[in-house]
C-alpha cells in the first residue's frame, strides 16, 4: 500500500515537470518574433495557466488511481494514507479562477496598453481595471453565497418493525427477508411522505468552483458542441479541398498579383482604423470594422499559404510538393480517427447521460476492460478522451471566432502568436477545463465513482440551490448534442466547397 502511494506521488511529480517543460516548448515555438526577449510577465502567466489547465485534466485519472490505492485495503484508515485529492482539487480550481478573472486580465491590459505610456502608467491602468473587476466579482460572490450558497439533499427516513430473534436463519424464496410476506428485517418499504430535504451550507471555495463551472459550462456547451464536429470534419474536408496539382508560373503570377492588391487594401484599412483609435472614436462601428479586417487578414494568409503549396519554388520544389501531399494525407487519417472519437463521445452522451435509465455504461466498460488488460491502459484512454474534449473546445472557439462579431479572433500560429492571443486562449482553456472535468466526472461516473472529483462535481454541484436544475434537466448536454448536430449538417452542406478569394474589401461606413 505504501509503495503504491509513493509511486503515485513520484509519477505525479514527474508528470508536472514534463507538463511544465512541454508548455515552455510551446511558448518558445509559438511566440511572435516581436515578443522575443520581452513581455516576461505575460509569458510566465501563459506557462503557469497552461500548466494548471493540463494538470487539472490529468488530476481526474490520478483521482481514479488514488481511489484504487486503498480499494483492497485490509485495515481501517488505509485511505488516509493516499493523496488528499479533495484539497488538491479545491486548490487547483481556486488558482484557476484567480488566473482567469484577475491575473490574465491584468496581463492582457498591461500588454495591450498604449506603448507611448510609461511602464508605471500601464501597470496603473491595468490595476485599475483588475481592482474594479475584483470588487464587482467579490460583491457578487458574497451576495450570492449569502443568499443561495446552500445545497439541498433529498433524504428518505427509513424504519422497520422489530421481530423476535429467530432460532435459525432460514431464508428462502418462500420466506424472504424483504418483500411480500417478509419479516421486515430491513427498512425496505417506505412511504413517499418519508422523503425530506436536508439543507446545509457549502464551503465558500466549493461555491466559487461551482459558479466558475457554470460559466465554463456555457462556453463548453457552445464551443465544445461545435468543436466536437468541426475538429475532425475540418481535417477531412481540408483533404477534400486540397490542391490536386501544381499550377503554372503564369497562373501563380496572376494570383500573387491579386493577393498583393488585397494586401495593400487591408494595410490602408488597418491604418485608417489605427488613426480612429488614436482619435478616441472606438465605437461599435470601429469594433465591427476591426473584426472585418482581422477576418480578411486571416483569409489572406490562408490564400497565400495555399498559393505557395500549389506552386512550390526553389531547388527542393518536388520535395516540398511531396511533403504537402503527405501532410494532407495525415490530415485525412487524423480526421477519420477524430471522427471515430467524436461519434463515440456523442453516442456515450446520448445512451448514458440523456436516457434515464442509461442503456449502457459504454465507454465506462471500455476503460474498465482496458484496466484489466494493463493497469494504466484504461487511465490513459480516459485521459485521452478528456483531452479530446478540450481540443474540441479550442477548435469550436476558432471556428465561431471567424463568424461571430462579438467573439474576438485570437488564432494560434507556429512562430507568429502574440502574447494577447496566447493569454486569451489560455483563459479560455482554463475556464473550460473546469467544465471538461465536471463533464467527464459525470459522463464517466461509473468508472470514476467514489472519487473526490465526484464528491465535488457530482454531489455538491448538482445539489446546489438555484444551479441543480441545469444539471437535473441536462441543459448543457442537450445544448452540446444539438450544436454538434447543427455543425455536422453545416459541414455536410458547405464543408466540401473550396474557399474562393474574397473580392474588393471595404470598411462599413
Amino acid at each position: 500500500m505504501g509503495d503504491f502511494n509513493l509511486a503515485l506521488v513520484i509519477v505525479a511529480i514527474v508528470v508536472c515537470i514534463i507538463v511544465f517543460i512541454f508548455n515552455v516548448y510551446l511558448l518558445v515555438n509559438y511566440q511572435h518574433p516581436d515578443d522575443k526577449n520581452q513581455a516576461y510577465f505575460p509569458k510566465f502567466v501563459v506557462v503557469l495557466g497552461l500548466s494548471v489547465a493540463l494538470i487539472s485534466i490529468l488530476m481526474l485519472p490520478a483521482d481514479v488511481a488514488n481511489r484504487q490505492a486503498c480499494r483492497h485495503a485490509i485495515y481501517n484508515g488505509a485511505c488516509s494514507l493516499t493523496l488528499p485529492m479533495k484539497d488538491l482539487w479545491i486548490a487547483v480550481y481556486i488558482i484557476d479562477a484567480v488566473l482567469v478573472f484577475f491575473v490574465i486580465p491584468f496581463a492582457m491590459f498591461y500588454y495591450e496598453g498604449d506603448q507611448d505610456k510609461s511602464v508605471g502608467q500601464r501597470i496603473k491602468s491595468a490595476l485599475l481595471w483588475v481592482i474594479t473587476t475584483a470588487i464587482v466579482c467579490g460583491l457578487l460572490l458574497g451576495i450570492l453565497y449569502g443568499l443561495v450558497g446552500k445545497v439541498d439533499f433529498t433524504v428518505m427516513h427509513l424504519s422497520s418493525t422489530t421481530t423476535n430473534f429467530p432460532s435459525t436463519w432460514d431464508f428462502s424464496s418462500g420466506q424472504p427477508c424483504i418483500g411480500s410476506g417478509a419479516r421486515q428485517c430491513s427498512a425496505y418499504l417506505a412511504s413517499p411522505s418519508s422523503e425530506k430535504t436536508w439543507t446545509m451550507r457549502t464551503t465558500f471555495p466549493e461555491y466559487v468552483v461551482a459558479l466558475a463551472t457554470i460559466v465554463g459550462s456555457v462556453l463548453f456547451a457552445i464551443f465544445g458542441g461545435v468543436g466536437i464536429a468541426c475538429l475532425p470534419l475540418g481535417l477531412i474536408f481540408s483533404f477534400i479541398r486540397r490542391p490536386k496539382a501544381v499550377i503554372t508560373r503564369s497562373q501563380y503570377i496572376k494570383e500573387a498579383t491579386e493577393l498583393g492588391k488585397k494586401a495593400k487594401e487591408l494595410k490602408k484599412a488597418a491604418d485608417a482604423l489605427h488613426q480612429e483609435e488614436r482619435s478616441g472614436s472606438k465605437g461599435r462601428k470601429w469594433r465591427k470594422n476591426v473584426k472585418a479586417v482581422e477576418k480578411e487578414l486571416l483569409q489572406l494568409e490562408e490564400d497565400v499559404k495555399l498559393l505557395e503549396e500549389m506552386y512550390p519554388q526553389g531547388e527542393k520544389a518536388e520535395t516540398a510538393w511531396a511533403l504537402t501531399v503527405l501532410g494532407y494525407l495525415a490530415k485525412l487519417v487524423l480526421g477519420i480517427l477524430g471522427l471515430i472519437v467524436s461519434v463515440a463521445w456523442v453516442t456515450h452522451i446520448v445512451i448514458y447521460l440523456l436516457i434515464d435509465p442509461p442503456l449502457s455504461p459504454f465507454l465506462n466498460e471500455v476503460f474498465i476492460k482496458l484496466d484489466d488488460i494493463w493497469g494504466l491502459l484504461g487511465t490513459v484512454a480516459f485521459a485521452f478522451f478528456c483531452f479530446y474534449l478540450l481540443l474540441a473546445v479550442i477548435a469550436g472557439a476558432m471556428m465561431l471566432g471567424l463568424r461571430l462579431v462579438f467573439i474576438t479572433i485570437h488564432p494560434m500560429k507556429w512562430g507568429a502568436t502574440l502574447m494577447n492571443s496566447f493569454l486569451f486562449n489560455v483563459a479560455l482553456i482554463l475556464l473550460c477545463s473546469i467544465s471538461v472535468i465536471q463533464f467527464c466526472a459525470t459522463a464517466f461516473g461509473y468508472y470514476a465513482q467514489a472519487t473526490a472529483a465526484q464528491e465535488i462535481f457530482g454531489h455538491t454541484l448538482q445539489s446546489l440551490r438555484g444551479i441543480k436544475y441545469l444539471y437535473k434537466y441536462n441543459v448543457f448536454q442537450i445544448a452540446f448534442i444539438v450544436l454538434a448536430g447543427l455543425t455536422f449538417v453545416y459541414y455536410a452542406a458547405f464543408g466540401w466547397r473550396r474557399k474562393k478569394p474574397s473580392g474588393r474589401f471595404q470598411l462599413s461606413s
